[in-house]
């Protein structure tokens, strides 16, 4: 794409992931001054822009003026959004989802011009760099558009491509998955406490326990599997742990919250 535009960047709607993207955009090494950032609530704008030193606009002005527009808003608010831009954005731009449930095909009805349209499901960690993303293109996309967005990303975490198809398991498994992990949390802090810990106490080990068996998961040849059975011996107290929960069905479980996300993914498109 031809570098004729004021702002590398433009992104629309600077809730909690506007901001996280806006974070790995700069430390991706795109300048401040290169990107515009817009939302319904002009003291947010105002309060990013002191924050992090970049512009604020109108969104029907990203729409002409940015060369990648990064669409970071509600999934109810997208219509309207689309309706506002949508006849002003062209070829040589890229519009980028990063809204739950809504296909770029939905996205490309509002255009008038063959536009670059792509689909990314981020999730919360992003705002630490951790994050884990997927990426698919629409049928006016193209690889070399993945590569760019996969270059503006790269300090979010990991990515990955899937066809759009796959979005919604994405949702179900990397987009909604810190929540499990944050309630899993929650319940073992809980159990701690009733155990005869302190609430510190327990926060301490637990978290600690979460971040190091990640960390083992991290290392290569690192099989889930195994590293549970090392961890397990012939009736010994993780053995008896890990008996309740197959008793109470914790795959079932977790199969059925899963499918219970991706279905409600499937409704929001």
């Amino acid at each position: 794409m031809a570098e004729t535009y004021a702002y590398s960047i433009g992104i629309i709607g600077s809730g909690v992931m506007g901001e996280a993207l806006l974070a790995t955009i700069l430390k991706a090494g795109v300048v401040n001054k290169r990107v515009v950032i817009s939302d319904k609530r002009l003291e947010r704008t105002t309060e990013l822009a002191v924050k992090y030193g970049c512009d604020v606009g109108l969104p029907e002005e990203i729409s002409l003026k940015a060369e990648n527009i990064f669409l970071v808003v509600k999934p109810q608010d997208l219509d309207a959004l689309m309706k506002l831009i949508g006849s002003k954005v062209s070829t040589n731009q890229r519009l980028v989802s990063f809204i739950a449930g809504k296909k770029t095909s939905h996205i490309q009805s509002f255009l008038l011009n063959s536009v670059p349209v792509l689909r990314v499901m981020p999730n919360t960690p992003v705002s630490v760099g951790v994050g884990a993303l997927a990426i698919s293109k629409g049928n006016s996309a193209s690889e070399g558009d993945i590569k760019a967005i996969e270059e503006f990303l790269k300090a979010s975490g990991k990515t990955i491509c899937v066809e759009e198809k796959l979005q919604d398991a994405v949702t179900a498994t990397s987009g909604s998955g810190p929540a499990y992990f944050f309630r899993f949390v929650e319940a073992m802090i809980s159990a701690a406490e009733d155990l005869g810990l302190t609430t510190s106490d327990a926060r301490t080990l637990v978290i600690q326990t979460i971040s190091g068996a990640a960390e083992m998961l991290k290392q290569e040849g690192a099989s889930p599997k195994v590293l549970r059975e090392n961890v397990t011996s012939p009736n010994g107290t993780t053995f008896a742990a890990l008996e309740v929960f197959e008793r109470e069905d914790l795959v079932g479980v977790v199969k059925r919250a899963m499918l219970a996300a991706r279905n409600r993914s499937q409704e929001l498109s």
